[in-house]
């Protein structure tokens, strides 16, 4: 037994090893965090974060994390780290959200930057990389938004994801393959994937991509076609050795070629009657890199809320799928479970405290009617 769990262990070690974490946010050194956090300054009216594990949790210092404080206010704050770029690599972003105030209406999402991006006036106009995370507003919007920006546009996932909409804390993961796949997943579990290309409705952009590209090649074609169509013709100047008085006076022939021959063009000849055949570019779609960024380099939330309270912790960028489910199981796996326990024990006191001050009220009510009958008899026998 001791030399497999061994084993296990090295291989666990090994993983980590092998997995880059480009950026990873616990919140575990207090206030220490608004070194790392930029709050955005373009807005005064912007609303401020606090770090806090809430009104119940799984663990006091292991829940802090950063806590929406004022109600009706647009919040922008970011981190920024070590640039780096996703291509050919897997990509994977998570964190954990709280909605302990049980959202009426409000961002719960976070955004992925370039490195570039001015923390100071992060803004709604600011331009992001990736947006990933539930969105909640009344009875209609319960979703889990995936928005790629691409050829400077924002793309969003056709498919509707439905996100949680208790007051629990929740691990949302979004997970982008380099053979153009992707995965959803909600406290670990899967619950959207498919392909980048067809569930962004991305086709469309792949047929222009395709048709520019083998514009591209036919245009090159043809000038390599004409410079060979040059090639086949013959020398029409006199031989350096032709005898005149022996060969008789030199005539250049009329055609050296046929006008058509093993696909070759001559020169003014018009292209709706030439019959050429189109080259295939097979590279567009590496060139179409639709889930890859040169630039990351920073990540932030930048929402509204109507009514504040969410928490927002245990934030990782890395490029290896099962750190992060490890860290995830380490994290919120850890304290799902006493926070469940924590938050159903306030609401039995909640209930019981209600309860008796239902009871107190019934006795003082009593109280107070007992206590009108005898001043009333009593008034009686004074007169």
């Amino acid at each position: 037994m001791a030399p497999a769990r061994l084993l296990l262990w090295a291989v666990c070690v090994l993983r980590v090893a092998l997995a880059t974490v480009y950026f990873q946010e616990e919140f575990l050194d207090g206030e220490r965090w608004r070194n790392r956090w930029v709050q955005s300054a373009n807005d005064s009216q912007f609303g401020h974060f606090r770090l806090s594990s809430g009104k119940f949790y799984g663990h006091k210092e292991k829940d802090k994390g950063l806590q929406t404080t004022q109600n009706g206010r647009f919040y922008a704050i970011s981190a920024r780290f070590k640039p780096f770029s996703n291509k050919g690599k897997t990509l994977v972003i998570q964190y954990t959200v709280k909605h302990e105030q049980k959202m009426d209406c409000g961002g719960g999402y976070i955004k992925v930057f370039p490195a570039d991006v001015d923390q100071k006036n992060l803004s709604g106009k600011s331009q992001y990389y990736i947006m990933f995370g539930p969105d909640i507003c009344g009875f209609d919007i319960k979703k889990v938004h995936v928005i790629l920006h691409f050829k400077n546009q924002y793309h969003s996932n056709m498919k509707p994801i439905r996100c949680k909409v208790d007051g629990f804390t929740h691990l949302y993961t979004l997970i982008l393959r380099p053979d153009l796949t992707y995965e959803v997943r909600i406290d670990g579990q899967g619950i959207e994937s498919g392909s980048i290309e067809y569930d962004w409705n991305l086709t469309s952009l792949k047929k222009m991509e395709k048709t520019s590209a083998e514009s591209k090649d036919w245009k090159q074609e043809k000038e390599d076609k004409l410079q060979d169509w040059e090639k086949h013709f013959l020398d029409a100047s006199k031989p350096s050795d032709w005898n005149s008085e022996l060969d008789g006076d030199w005539q250049a022939p009329m055609l050296q070629k046929p006008p058509y021959q093993d696909g070759l063009k001559p020169e003014g000849i018009d292209k709706d009657v030439w019959l050429h055949q189109k080259m295939k570019n097979t590279n567009y779609l590496t060139e179409y890199d639709l889930s890859e960024f040169e630039n990351i380099g920073a990540i932030g939330l930048e929402l509204w809320q109507v009514r504040s309270g969410t928490i927002f912790d245990n934030f990782l960028i890395t490029d290896d799928e099962e750190y992060a489910e490890n860290f995830g199981k380490a994290t919120w796996g850890e304290t799902k479970g006493p926070e469940r326990e924590m938050d159903a024990i306030q609401a039995k006191e909640e209930v019981k405290k209600a309860r008796e001050e239902d009871e107190e009220e019934l006795l003082m009510g009593r109280f107070d009617r007992n206590e009108n009958n005898f001043r009333r008899f009593h008034r009686r026998d004074e007169l």
